[in-house]
């Protein structure tokens, strides 16, 4: 074999090698991507925590679709307040805060049964176009979910939690049906349905009682609380 060929074929060989170490980083990085939660979690997590609403503000410091506190938005680099920030930087900063410490900082992750994956607390920060997958890139915020009646109490029992997260500003039938709830513990409610101030002090009364999350959001925890956990002090 003549030096020019030998040249030539060494030549090939390293391109081949060369393109062979390319093709495996990328499937690398396309296999970690992979790795992350299937949309369809993030959007049972969002339902769960905000009823799906990325502009929601509760009132008592918890904010946007995934219902950031400012301290934790702001140790993943989030800027201002979360639910003055586009869905597409929301799903990120809920990305980089999943592989920071994954399903933990959110209390609906553990009431869904959300299971990690390889790149939970990975520390691997993530892309815009790795978040761009979870739902809300480019999108307005989805309107208020029309709310259903609240099934009626079994004699004795209580009533389904209705499936929906009621926040401040929130009317709904089921909150009439929370609020009469209450008055068992002498709150005196008349019964608007109606969330605002009075219902928002016993919101918190009932979850600071229970040891639930003091987030003021009315979910399946603290309803269930209003008939099944301690009376509120």
């Amino acid at each position: 074999m003549t030096n020019r060929v030998r040249t030539a074929h060494r030549g090939a060989v390293r391109i081949l090698l060369l393109a062979a170490a390319v093709l495996g980083l990328q499937l690398a990085v396309a296999g970690a991507a992979s790795a992350d939660p299937a949309s369809s979690a993030w959007a049972k997590l969002r339902m769960c925590e905000s009823s799906s609403r990325y502009t929601i503000n509760t009132g008592n410091g918890y904010y946007g679709a995934y219902q950031f506190d400012l301290p934790t938005w702001r140790s993943v680099g989030g800027q201002g307040r979360p639910d003055q920030a586009s869905p597409r930087e929301q799903d990120y900063r809920a990305l980089y805060l999943y592989r920071m410490r994954g399903w933990q900082p959110w209390q609906c992750g553990g009431m869904l049964k959300l299971v990690g994956d390889a790149d939970a607390r990975s520390k691997r920060i993530p892309s815009y176009d790795e978040s761009a997958y979870m739902g809300g890139i480019g999108l307005p915020a989805p309107p208020t979910p029309k709310p259903q009646p609240a099934p009626p109490a079994p004699p004795g029992g209580m009533p389904a939690w209705p499936g929906l997260v009621y926040a401040y500003g929130d009317c709904a039938p089921a909150l009439k049906t929370f609020q009469l709830r209450m008055n068992a513990f002498g709150y005196g409610f008349t019964g608007t349905g109606c969330y605002y101030d009075k219902t928002k002090t016993a919101v918190l009364d009932l979850q600071r009682a229970n040891g639930i999350k003091d987030s003021g959001r009315l979910g399946p925890l603290t309803w269930k609380a209003a008939w099944q956990g301690k009376r509120p002090r």
